[in-house]
């Protein structure tokens, strides 16, 4: 049986270019695809966010035009409600990374507010990536990489990475009044090898530990592949 660290955003919105507050947390299926498969293959999840904060669920994530249906919807619901580890996290300060058998990042529009500039994150994913054991970082999450610079250096430089594209930004209308793009910001500031698929189907990048889906449709399989790993 393996542990596996969940590191999720505490945020609960995001502030846009014109100032005005945009409601957000974490993406439902983001967290209760992977927190499921891996739960009913035997292992245990661990949660942790900033200051040990109880995550928030970004509730457009769990409309039944944004989870497939109304079936599906209700099972996001019932996942995250079973999940008792989401309503008490460790404070990311507190973890030990040698207690975890893998590192788990969900996304939605959370970790773009309190992620990408948390100095525990940065340490945390630049000892997880130089651990060479499993690093799994989905959609909006890999946001959580520009932490890991110091002096605008960072160990992600160079990695072949995929995430939340620019084009499915511009899609859901928020790219004209996103404070930043997060493929862009990647590829300027960390320079990493940039890959992606077709929107808003299931990609994967895999690049030595460090494994990275595109989108929240991207999840499952990314969940998949770190169950195979895990073995």
């Amino acid at each position: 049986m393996a542990k596996v660290l969940f590191i999720v955003t505490g945020a609960t919105y995001w502030v846009l270019k014109d100032g005005t507050r945009y409601a957000t947390g974490y993406w439902a299926e983001e967290f209760a695809m992977p927190y499921k498969k891996i739960t009913e293959a035997g292992h245990d999840v661990v949660v942790a966010t900033p200051g040990g904060v109880t995550p928030n669920v970004d509730m457009m994530s769990l409309r039944p035009s944004m989870a497939g249906g109304e079936e599906g919807a209700l099972e996001l619901e019932a996942i995250i409600r079973s999940a008792e580890v989401m309503r008490r996290p460790l404070k990311l300060s507190d973890v030990r990374l040698e207690d975890y058998d893998a590192v788990y990042l969900p996304g939605g529009h959370g970790p773009m507010a309190d992620l990408a500039f948390d100095a525990d994150v940065g340490r945390l994913l630049t000892a997880q990536l130089a651990s060479g054991k499993p690093l799994a970082i989905v959609c909006h999450a890999p946001a959580a990489i520009l932490a890991t610079r110091i002096h605008g250096e960072s160990p992600f430089d160079g990695y072949r990475i995929t995430c939340f594209t620019d084009e499915e930004e511009a899609a859901v209308g928020l790219a004209p009044r996103a404070p930043w793009l997060l493929e862009t910001e990647l590829k300027e500031k960390v320079g990493i090898d940039f890959s992606r698929g077709p929107i808003w189907e299931p990609y994967l990048v895999e690049d030595r530990n460090l494994i990275t889906g595109q989108n929240p449709h991207s999840s499952g399989v990314l969940a998949d592949r770190l169950l195979v790993l895990l073995k």
